[in-house]
């Protein structure tokens, strides 16, 4: 009942949500759909833990190691940005972001469309995470897109209907690549399915048999695969649609597009990927991996470097950090795998931190630009641009932070692999990235005081900024071992048939 129960409850906190009259009904419905939803993720963790593979309605859901780790990383951040959205939403409406002939009347209608469709794409990244058929899978992955592309409209300006238009054309795009890359999938295995053929896009199907795959279409297949749900991570070159998006965005969603959905596109290449390596073996998609890891950290690089925005720095992070994540897959072996998902694991936790401090920033200055903020907002804003500065030395990989030992298993596998060449770029682009970083951060938080008033102090954004940040300087020193037991099992999961 628990994979049911992930499902049920954000679809009932957004027919909740939708039909309330009052804000403060629609900020404890989803408040208390996140708690629930995150408690059942731990359930899940704990029985896959027990277990191995929890299945139900004739394995029609179906949850391993790798599910369960992404539902639960998909759920903490549904928790955090809930936490968030209270304080950020009654910020906006403190500050009469929206011009309303009869008070309130805009902002409600705004919060509704919020809090019934947030927890719509929370239910989509679920389901992306516990349904065994891939076809089913890709039906969830595009569900993520058309209840967060509204979200993305959510200020109605003229620069979000744009980011809109271009993270659903682009998106779109990706995804039917993604479907034909399916279909092919199916194509290349249904000689060898026999009388399975009912269940033949299920991956625990497929996977026992996808050593007897066509081997030419299967590569052909993952090819589509790569590119379809390399555009839904914001991959290079399909990474055009993630710097307006995260920018324009109210910040819940833009963290819960980078922290959540991020994980489910690479979740579904993974599910390819281990299809792939066992019917045509790891080099062919090691190969593929490897260049296009490098290829968004190396995009990344110069927009870091000379942004003049926080809000789309942040989206050109979230292209290093998938970059990172690809790359480990492509270096392969039991570390590169265990660097990925502990990287995956460790972005999921500081990404939204990120976000939130930059959110609060701009709520009060009323820009994203480095420019017109000018500095020294320690004085303004000390939690707030504080966490920003710390923050921003763990999302760069700096020790003792998390971070730094998921790239350091990175790198160790790429030296397994003899991957020496992209291991130099790697490192090349983090330092590269960890320096654009941190002039850009710095300079905003500790330049020369410009006489910015004091921030008011909202109890809910603060205790979830001191709430994420305690999370950050523990996970740095102390990796629970239950989840630590997770990401290995899933780990093996994907080295097992490599």
């Amino acid at each position: 009942m628990v994979l049911l129960l992930l499902l049920l409850v954000p679809c009932i906190a957004a027919i909740g949500a939708f039909a309330a009259r009052r804000r403060d009904v629609m900020e404890g419905i989803n408040l208390c759909a996140a708690v629930l939803t995150f408690a059942l993720a731990v359930v899940l963790a704990g029985s896959i833990l027990k277990f191995g593979v929890v299945s139900a309605f004739g394995e029609m859901l179906y949850a391993d190691a790798l599910s369960a780790l992404v539902v639960l990383l998909v759920a903490f951040v549904y928790v955090a940005c809930a936490i968030y959205a209270v304080g950020y939403f009654r910020d906006d409406e403190k500050s009469e972001v929206f011009e309303e002939d009869v008070p309130g009347t805009v902002m409600l209608g705004k919060l509704r469309k919020y809090y019934a469709l947030t927890p719509l794409f929370v239910a989509s990244m679920l389901l992306v995470a516990i349904s065994n058929n891939l076809g089913i899978m890709w039906v969830a992955i595009e569900a993520t897109t058309l209840a967060s592309v509204f979200l993305v409209t959510f200020y109605g300006r003229a620069n979000s209907l744009e980011a809109a238009w271009k993270y659903a054309i682009i998106g779109g795009v990706g995804l039917s690549m993604a479907l034909f890359g399916t279909i092919l999938t199916y194509y290349s295995a249904h000689e060898v399915l026999g009388t399975e053929t009912l269940a033949g896009l299920n991956w625990s199907v497929l996977v026992t048999k996808a050593s007897q795959f066509d081997h030419s279409t299967m590569r052909i297949a993952f090819i589509l695969i790569l590119l379809g749900y390399g555009t839904k991570a914001g991959l290079a070159p399909m990474h055009t649609w993630k710097p307006d998006v995260y920018s324009e965005a109210p910040v819940p969603v833009a963290a819960m597009l980078a922290a959540g959905m991020l994980n489910c596109a690479l979740y579904g290449l993974l599910r390819f990927l281990i299809l792939t390596s066992r019917c045509v073996g790891p080099d062919f998609a090691s190969n593929l991996l490897i260049f296009f890891g490098l290829l968004s950290m190396g995009i990344a690089v110069p927009f870091v470097l000379v942004q003049r925005s926080f809000r789309r720095i942040l989206a050109y992070s979230s292209i290093d950090h998938g970059g990172i994540m690809v790359l480990g897959l492509g270096f392969g072996g039991p570390l590169g795998a265990l660097g990925m998902l502990l990287h995956m694991t460790f972005h999921s936790i500081t990404k939204p931190l990120l976000f939130f401090c930059a959110g609060n920033i701009q709520q009060h200055l009323h820009t994203d630009q480095f420019r017109k903020a000018k500095g020294g907002l320690i004085h303004a804003m000390p939690i707030s641009s504080a966490l920003f500065l710390m923050t921003t030395l763990a999302v760069t990989g700096s020790p003792p932070f998390s971070m730094f030992q998921s790239e350091f298993t990175i790198l160790r596998a790429a030296f397994d692999g003899g991957h020496f060449l992209p291991a130099v770029l790697f490192v090349a682009f983090l330092v590269a990235i960890f320096a654009g970083f941190l002039v850009h951060i710095a300079g905003l938080v500790l330049g020369p005081d410009p006489e910015v008033p004091k921030a008011r102090t909202c109890l809910w954004k603060k205790y979830s900024l001191l709430g994420l940040a305690s999370i950050i300087l523990v996970m740095g020193f102390w990796l629970p071992a239950p989840l630590y037991a997770l990401i290995q099992s899933a780990a093996r999961i994907v080295t097992e048939v490599r």
